[in-house]
């Protein structure tokens, strides 16, 4: 189980990635088709929706990591059985929140489908395509903070600090 739940965050991981080349992309043949005055119709939503299915994407891999941002002031100063206490609590509370998001994330994805949203750009792009990364992004999410709390829970959860937090500037 713990290598299929690492292969979803990784690909989810792998996926934020390649929308984050796609921005790149998007970003470039606009800058590029200015001065020959070539014009590809919907390249900033475009940019947009990448760049919003590269953020959503990547949110479990992140919390996988344990690159969130974190207020530790707390947890420092309190003893161990009270520190896993907030732990556990705080990773109950995400893991409602995360639900919810990932609850409404899916059923804003099937009503635009559903109601044939679209875009008011000039793409015209059917709006449930780029939420649709959204929606799986907060269910892969919720699913990582699910995964969080039952290793909390089982005490197996690691405590790794994140690289980037012991540099000092």
């Amino acid at each position: 189980m713990r290598r299929a739940l690492d292969r979803l965050y990784d690909a989810a991981a792998w996926l934020a990635a390649l929308f984050l080349i796609g921005t790149l992309v998007m970003v470039l043949m606009g800058i590029v088709g200015r001065p020959i005055n070539w014009y590809v119709p919907g390249t900033d939503a475009y940019a947009g929706y990448c760049m919003a299915a590269s953020g959503f994407l990547a949110l479990a891999h992140t919390l996988k990591r344990n690159e969130h941002i974190r207020v530790s002031l707390l947890l420092e100063h309190v003893p161990p059985r009270g520190r896993r206490g907030l732990e556990l609590w705080a990773l109950a509370v995400a893991t409602l929140l995360a639900g919810a998001l990932a609850w409404y994330s899916v059923r804003l994805a099937f009503q635009s489908w559903q109601f044939n949203d679209v875009s008011t750009g000039t793409d015209a792009t059917p709006l449930w395509i780029p939420q649709l990364a959204m929606a799986i992004g907060t269910l892969v999410l919720f699913v990582a903070f699910i995964d969080e709390l039952v290793l909390e829970w089982q005490g197996a959860r690691r405590r790794d600090a994140p690289a980037e937090a012991l540099h000092n500037e």
